[in-house]
């Protein structure tokens, strides 16, 4: 399985493969993960997903931006977004990734460009996650995180990655800051060198950051479609006393939909990662990878079309 991951992942650089499933992505069934390929798209499916009792959060797909005046039109694609939520009365908040925002270009673009949208974000009354990428990405996006919580930005998150050796060290520096943080397996590949290359032992490290989070001042966002971890979190929570309205389970759209209605009926808050955009060629690999069941989903559908 482990091979299988590395080489789906792999695949998401590949030029050829990429144009192929843009083509035809959609067709094979793409869209059980995405949402749409425009605003107009999604926006039906959010609404759909809040009347069944779900909380949601949406994300302009798209990553590794080399232009400023890029950043730009991306900026200004997510203060449509923002606004368009707000209008919509929709249960949404919005998740992005710093370097379609130009961390790749500039640190201190990228934190001025995301400072404008959280300040936005907060007149409208919500709420903005900065979503982890590679590795090499971490320390910057730490950073930015962290200076805008000390100048004063509460609706603002981050995530940290249960396989990277780091993350733990990463969370007891944050806990300090009481902050809104999501906790996630990691959908990148990493080196053994910084990253545990073993289910059993991410998973073990998840407990731990899991169990920390909980117990600190801030927000945990359990993102995880494991049930094991599921139970632990509810079993830890109810055992440490500590209110449901301080966590919430987060998984992704089209994945457990069936776990995420009952979760909802026992009471729990769920909230659903809702992407669109036309870049989502990346995003839906990173799926394949972390379930084998997605790839089979996706060629009986190549077979039947």
């Amino acid at each position: 399985m482990s091979a299988l991951r590395s080489l789906i992942l792999a695949a998401a650089d590949s030029p050829g493969l990429q144009r192929f499933v843009q083509r035809y992505g959609f067709k094979l069934g793409a869209a059980r993960f995405v949402a749409g390929e425009s605003l107009d798209a999604a926006v039906p499916v959010l609404r759909r997903l809040n009347e069944q009792g779900l909380l949601t959060n949406t994300t302009l797909l798209g990553e590794g931006v080399g232009d400023e005046a890029e950043t730009r039109e991306v900026v200004a694609s997510y203060r449509q977004l923002l606004d368009r939520i707000r209008a919509g009365g929709l249960r949404t908040n919005v998740a992005l990734k710093l370097t379609h925002l130009g961390l790749s270009i500039d640190e201190e673009l990228a934190r001025r460009n995301l400072a404008e949208l959280v300040g936005h974000a907060a007149g409208v009354g919500n709420f903005i996650r900065i979503d982890m990428e590679e590795s090499r990405h971490v320390d910057a996006t730490l950073r930015i995180y962290r200076a805008l919580r000390e100048s004063g930005h509460e609706n603002v998150g981050a995530v940290l990655q249960s396989y990277l050796f780091r993350s733990e060290q990463d969370l007891a520096e944050l806990l300090p800051l009481a902050p809104n943080l999501r906790l996630v397996k990691g959908a990148y590949l990493e080196p053994p060198e910084i990253a545990y290359p073993r289910k059993s032992d991410v998973d073990a490290a998840y407990v731990r950051l899991l169990e920390a989070s909980l117990r600190g001042d801030g927000f945990t966002a359990v993102a995880t479609h494991d049930e094991a971890l599921i139970e632990h979190a509810i079993s830890f929570a109810d055992g440490h006393r500590i209110p449901r309205e301080r966590f919430q389970f987060q998984m992704l759209y089209g994945v457990r939909s069936r776990l995420q209605l009952d979760l909802v009926r026992r009471g729990y808050d769920v909230l659903v990662a809702t992407p669109y955009g036309p870049e989502w060629y990346r995003y839906l690999m990173r799926r394949l990878a972390e379930r084998p069941a997605n790839v089979l989903f996706l060629l009986r559908n190549l077979v039947r079309g």
